[in-house]
């Protein structure tokens, strides 16, 4: 069977063109009824649509880092003194998300074993919330179902990009006008515009550089939260390249399903959807338990303890009026926790399987 013939440059351009207008169509068409995020979600379902009916959908690598970086610097505009003063009470947010990581990664793997007869090793790696990279990069020197990990990995962050804000405005725990992201633009601020976005650059391209895990949207919120904390900068980005930026990110998220058939996403969808039941579940009890026994924003740590996508999560809490700061924060955590303590679990169930394969041991015999 011959492989398939590299595309021109002209049908590459007309494939990431689809994509584009695809994604803004369905962001646009949620976006303007009022839809909960829905310049991102709306996007993101378009974009996955298209892709498993079969049309080319592609974001190029560079587009996708650029939209990073906007969206960094989106997230860090709305940084205050207040919400630097809160940090002080994130310890215990943070040590609470690290338990609920494990217990989501350990339930969500027996279902997938018990009710769909997984092994240990693919069905850890598929209930691993967070640190996707990670996680494929692990399937494939394990050689595990690589189709299994990624599909169920990605069906999860679509069902908690795009369900999770109904959630929560369903249950009141976030309203349903969401916030206005980005500004008009002010040529009165240009200055400070390009002050803003040169120095987010350059700390969003050191963090890439040092290998920080999602370094270029961490560097780029980093420093416009460091400018606008201090009060040095009050430039925010336009709102319609907040709203493209947005459209953009759910387009990458959503061009994940490209040239995935439509009958292997079926084989896969009731694993992803229980699994995804079971993860939810134990994170609702986790965001329960610390909205009752403390101060913290019951919608703000549903977002924070949500097994999503890091971006995607940030920007749903930047459009639902949540703090993307206490997001991102928990987040990186999540995602250095999970890229640290996943190979020692998978370490663990490779050495019990390991024991389980080996033949008894005859008995030892004592003598006088």
């Amino acid at each position: 069977m011959l492989a398939p013939s590299p595309l021109t440059r002209t049908e590459t351009i007309r494939h990431i063109a689809e994509t584009l207008v695809v994604g803004a169509v369905g962001g646009i068409a949620l976006g303007r009824v009022g839809f909960p995020a829905g310049w991102l979600s709306g996007s993101m379902l378009a974009v996955a649509i298209a892709a498993l009916i079969g049309r080319p959908m592609a974001i190029p690598t560079w587009l996708a880092r650029v939209v990073y970086i906007l969206v960094g610097i989106s997230l860090g505009a709305v940084v205050t003194p207040e919400t630097l003063r809160g940090i002080a009470t994130w310890p215990l947010s943070v040590a609470a998300l690290a338990v609920a990581v494990v217990c989501i990664t350990l339930g969500a793997s027996a279902y997938l074993r018990a009710v769909h007869g997984w092994d240990r090793n693919t069905s850890m790696l598929a209930s691993s919330p967070g640190a996707l990279s990670q996680v494929l990069i692990m399937a494939t020197d394990l050689g595990v179902d690589l189709r299994a990990v990624a599909i169920v990995q990605s069906i999860r962050i679509v069902i908690v990009a795009v369900g999770l804000p109904i959630g929560l405005v369903a249950l009141g725990l976030a309203g349903a006008t969401t916030r206005t992201v980005g500004g008009p633009f002010r040529p009165d601020l240009i200055g400070e515009l390009a002050i803003l976005v040169v120095s987010s650059i350059i700390l969003a391209i050191a963090f890439y550089r040092l290998r920080f895990p999602g370094g270029l949207l961490f560097g780029a919120m980093l420093m416009s939260a460091v400018l606008h904390g201090s009060g040095y900068v009050h430039a925010v980005m336009p709102w319609w390249v907040v709203i493209g930026a947005m459209i953009t990110l759910g387009a990458v998220t959503g061009s994940r399903f490209a040239n995935t058939p439509l009958r292997l996403l079926l084989r896969f969808v009731g694993a992803a959807f229980g699994s995804f039941a079971v993860a939810i579940s134990i994170a609702s009890l986790f965001v329960v338990a610390l909205a009752t026994l403390s101060s913290f924003n019951a919608a703000g740590a549903a977002i924070a303890f949500a097994p999503g996508a890091v971006d995607v999560m940030m920007v749903l809490a930047l459009a639902l009026n949540l703090d993307p700061v206490y997001v991102g924060a928990h987040h990186l955590a999540r995602i250095i926790f999970v890229s640290l303590s996943l190979p020692l679990l998978v370490r663990h169930t490779r050495s019990q399987t390991a024991e389980a394969a080996l033949p008894p041991r005859p008995p030892v015999e004592f003598r006088d």
